[in-house]
């Protein structure tokens, strides 16, 4: 691992972290829970480069959220979240339309949050999310057309009979969002993006891929009702 990815981890776990530790603000215990869903847009980051367009697939799962204080206007707090996501990519090439490839990825993910919201207790507040994310590969699907045995190309074509080599996946992942607060629960409304550190190939000097990393744009929502006020 780079030392840039090393650090970089290492700042947003301290971030994360903060609004559990923090004891200078407005104290609050509000625990949540709840679950979401939504869609991925998704693309791999590749060197060498393959033409692909974005794949979209599902992403969904279970949530929890602990505000630990309000400190001036900022509501500070932590989310964790268990979600199945789908990555991947789907080729595409101007000169070879006839030709198509997907691969779509399934994994078990975690986000570790740090939620920072602005806004009434009850009614609309902004928030915005940042910090780390882990998940496990468990499965793939991969669809590819005749045309690949009947065209001649000078495409890269490595990557469609290569199994999954590095099977823990990690990286940083933010985004903002509105929640509406209100007596039958939380509903929030989102906007991500994951950006991959780790390599789902191998990527050692003998290896054919130096990048093999996953970049996905998330749009959920979220359904939150209190536990704990």
């Amino acid at each position: 691992m780079k030392i840039k990815n090393i650090i970089g981890i290492a700042l947003l776990l301290t971030v994360w972290a903060l609004p559990g530790r923090a004891q200078v603000g407005e104290q609050r215990h509000n625990l949540a829970v709840g679950f979401n869903g939504g869609i991925n847009l998704n693309s791999v980051s590749f060197s060498p480069t393959v033409r692909q367009k974005n794949l979209m697939g599902i992403n969904g799962g279970l949530t929890a959220r602990y505000i630990s204080e309000k400190y001036f206007s900022m509501i500070c707090g932590a989310q964790i979240e268990l979600n199945f996501s789908q990555h991947g990519w789907d080729e595409y090439s101007e000169d070879y339309p006839e030709l198509q490839y997907t691969r779509k990825m399934n994994y078990v993910e975690i986000p570790l949050l740090a939620h920072l919201a602005f806004g009434k207790d009850r009614g609309v507040q902004f928030f915005v999310h940042a910090g780390p994310q882990i998940g496990f590969f468990i499965s793939d699907t991969r669809t590819k057309n005749d045309a690949w045995d009947k065209t001649s190309h000078n495409l890269v074509t490595e990557q469609h009979d290569k199994n999954v080599e590095n099977k823990f996946d990690y990286g940083i992942t933010g985004g903002a969002g509105l929640e509406l607060r209100t007596k039958a629960g939380n509903f929030l409304v989102e906007g991500r993006y994951y950006y991959a550190l780790s390599d789902f190939y191998k990527s050692t000097k003998k290896d054919y891929f130096d990048r093999s990393a996953h970049g996905t744009i998330v749009a959920k929502i979220t359904y939150l009702f209190d536990l704990k006020k």
